[in-house]
């Protein structure tokens, strides 16, 4: 089983056990920038995928599992689906990061701390995330359940349903867990499966690719004869994508012609397809795809090609440096923001992975004709997320779509 089928994003308000919940469903710590490990939360996507199981013998829910063999009856367990974990920051100020993994998953699990006041504000604007990026399926794990009381749990419980009541996740799933001693995992893949199912895709579409990471391999001081090519990492969310396709990136690279800076689209060959360790000769919609290329290295570094989309030479639609929205703002947060837009406000838009600051240049109620700093490669009835400024920081304020 090389590629995962399903991919689920972690959200919640940060510190309250995301990561630390992957660890005990994948057996992966999703951490694994320096920086992530110094400060202790996640900056960038994490990934990891995992095999769920259940055993033939045993009642649900502990007839679930990842282990190959059941831990009550000793049963050979049966392969059920793979998952990919895509672990979203909980800081307030990656939100961005959030709005990115939205768009390339098909469900979520909410994670909420048992033993903080529900909702925290991360826990209430990644669910505005999640509403605004149409995903409806999640499972919520109301975890550090050992820190507090019976009693506790259940008003934290009732505060996490007054939450989403009036919301399209009004009877959402809540699972008590304890993340640090896997306690009631069992439990949570129950739910997972029962509540968020395989999507049907289309494959014989031409693929899209949302590049969310691109690196260079190569270690420092590698001779360059031996230079392996750039790598970009993502989710396909169409299609199918093969060993030798001749693809490109839209925007691009940032270059300078004639004393401007402009974006220029980058094209390359498909000379490898990995789904974590296992190479791939073509791969669809599911888990974390890394892409090796004939890239020169140095373009791929740092993330440099995240937010582009890939597809096939001369089937992606040009880049748009100026766009007409129709916006939409979240029932919750209206009280944060001025009452109307204004000429040259600035806007922080999320589209695919890509995150771009865009300037107001006319206004005619709640639509927007926005300048980009960055182009975006978009289509008539796409949606974006739309962050705006209150006080001194950046807030979600709802979605616009493209008109």
């Amino acid at each position: 089983m090389a590629q995962a089928e399903l991919n689920v994003m972690t959200a919640g308000h940060v510190d309250h056990g995301k990561t630390t919940l992957v660890m005990a469903l994948t057996g992966k710590w999703t951490d694994t920038h320096s920086e992530e490990i110094k400060r202790g939360i996640t900056i960038k996507l994490g990934y990891a995928d995992v095999v769920f199981r259940k055993c033939p013998n045993c009642d649900g829910p502990k007839c679930y599992t990842t282990e190959p063999k059941c831990a009550h009856c000793n049963a050979e367990t049966q392969v059920l689906r793979k998952v990919s974990f895509v672990d979203a920051p909980g800081h307030e100020t990656l939100m961005a990061t959030v709005i990115a993994a939205s768009s390339i998953v098909d469900g979520a699990l909410l994670v909420i701390a048992a033993n903080e006041k529900c909702p925290q504000p991360q826990t209430l604007e990644h669910l505005m995330v999640l509403d605004a990026a149409g995903i409806r399926n999640i499972v919520i794990a109301q975890n550090k359940v050992d820190l507090v009381s019976r009693e506790q749990a259940l008003q934290n419980y009732n505060e996490i349903k007054a939450l989403l009541k009036d919301t399209p996740y009004e009877n959402a799933t809540i699972v008590p867990t304890v993340a640090n001693s896997k306690s009631n995992i069992d439990a949570l893949i129950y739910a997972i499966e029962k509540n968020i199912p395989t999507p049907k895709r289309d494959a014989d579409v031409e693929p899209r690719m949302l590049v969310a990471r691109s690196f260079d391999v190569n270690k420092p001081g590698a001779s360059i004869d031996g230079l392996i090519g750039g790598v970009v990492g993502g989710s396909i969310v169409r299609g199918k994508l093969r060993v030798g396709d001749e693809v490109e990136l839209l925007p691009g690279i940032l270059v300078k012609r004639k004393d401007k800076e402009i974006y220029e689209k980058v094209a390359t060959k498909i000379v490898s397809l990995n789904a974590g360790n296992e190479r791939l000769d073509e791969a669809k919609p599911g888990g974390l795809i890394g892409l090796g290329t004939i890239l020169d290295p140095s373009l791929t570094r740092a993330d440099s090609l995240a937010g582009c989309i890939l597809g096939r030479v001369g089937t992606l639609p040009e880049p748009k440096e100026e766009i007409d929205l129709e916006t939409r703002n979240m029932k919750r947060t209206v009280e944060k923001f001025p009452e109307s837009f204004i000429i040259n406000e600035p806007l922080v838009l999320g589209i695919g992975t890509e995150t771009t600051v865009g300037f107001i240049q006319s206004v005619k109620k709640q639509k927007l004709h926005v300048r980009l700093k960055k182009p975006i490669v978009a289509s008539k009835g796409d949606l974006l997320a739309v962050m705006r400024r209150a006080g001194n920081r950046w807030h979600l304020f709802g979605t616009g779509k493209i008109m």
